[in-house]
Formats: C-alpha cells, sequence, structure tokens
C-alpha cells in the first residue's frame, strides 16, 4: 500500500483527513477520503471534518472577498480583479437561471465550488450567514457524491490509492468533456 502508515509526517488519522479537506482543491477530497478509510475514520466523521472544512473556508474567504471589495475603490488592479469575477459569477448566474433562488444558488456551489457559490449568493443579494448556508449545503452535497464514490471505487478496487487516483481525474474530466460536448453542439 502506497498510503502513509499511521502517524506518518505527523498527521494521524482525523486530522490527517482535515488537513487534505482543507487543500483547497477538488484532489482533496479522495486523497481525505482514502487516507480517512485506510486510517480508520468513519464517514460520518468525515462528513463533519469536511463541514468543519467548509466552516474554516468561510471565516477565511469572506472577509478576503470583503477587503477585494472595498480595496477595488482605490486599486484599479483590485478593481478590474472584482470586475471579471463579477462578470464571471453574472455569468455562471445565468446559466442556472434568472431568480437567484437558494436552489440555483445552492446548485452552483455544487457545480463549481463554495467561494464561487458565496459570490454568487452576494450577487444575489443574500447575507453573510444565508449566504454561506447555501454554499456550504452545495459543497456538502458534492463532498457526499465523491466521498461515496470513493469509497465504492476503494470496495470494489481494495486500493485507496487508486480509487483516488480514479476518482480525482474523474473530477477533472467529467466537466471538461461536458463542455466540449456543449461547444460542439452549439457549433
Amino acid at each position: 500500500m502506497i498510503l502513509p502508515r499511521p502517524g506518518a509526517w505527523g498527521l494521524s488519522g482525523a486530522w490527517g483527513v482535515f488537513a487534505l479537506f482543507v487543500i483547497p482543491v477538488g484532489g482533496g477530497i479522495p486523497a481525505g477520503v482514502a487516507f480517512g478509510r485506510y486510517h480508520g475514520v468513519a464517514w460520518p466523521a468525515m462528513e463533519l471534518l469536511y463541514f468543519l472544512s467548509d466552516v474554516l473556508l468561510a471565516s477565511v474567504f469572506e472577509p478576503l472577498m470583503r477587503w477585494i471589495l472595498r480595496a477595488s475603490r482605490r486599486v484599479p488592479a483590485l478593481d478590474r480583479f472584482k470586475q471579471s469575477l463579477k462578470n464571471y459569477v453574472l455569468a455562471v448566474l445565468r446559466l442556472y437561471g434568472p431568480s437567484g433562488g437558494p436552489f440555483a444558488l445552492i446548485l452552483i456551489a455544487f457545480a463549481v465550488d463554495p467561494m464561487t457559490g458565496r459570490a454568487a449568493t452576494h450577487a444575489a443579494g443574500h447575507g453573510v450567514v444565508a449566504g454561506w448556508a447555501m454554499a456550504i449545503a452545495g459543497d456538502m452535497l458534492y463532498f457526499t457524491l465523491i466521498m461515496a464514490s470513493t469509497l465504492w471505487l476503494n470496495s470494489i478496487l481494495g486500493s485507496g490509492v487508486e480509487a483516488a487516483t480514479i476518482v480525482t481525474v474523474a473530477m477533472f474530466a467529467i466537466p471538461y468533456l461536458i463542455q466540449k460536448r456543449r461547444e460542439s453542439r452549439a457549433a
């Protein structure tokens, strides 16, 4: 088995899972799930650890987003960044319907990421608590899908490394292939 032995890198069990979940890219989920499975962390505990990683993300991202919004009034480069982010969020909102209702906003966090989900809830006029609740709800649905897929594949293959690798590749390849198919249909 390629996974590190318990206690390697100074991270064991739940702390190691949490550390992998805090990584702000999609590959941290299947790696954290495989690591947790190998180290005996039950799936409900992984759900809780992922939720806590989302709360940590919210406590870091929200002040950063607010700072960028304030600083963009004085710094032209930040204003351009804010405008491009706003255009991106508006384009994402158009894909999910003009209402900006809770279900559409939860789907944005599910399909993209919780930071984009929070930016979309902000653009739709929702406050901090409601906005993060929707963003975290969408991200938790995404996490549950990826966790279940990783655990299922691990039970078939008997290897957490192979399961995590396949799920990570699928996480990036499937949206890319869907986008290419949409582009070819539109052309």
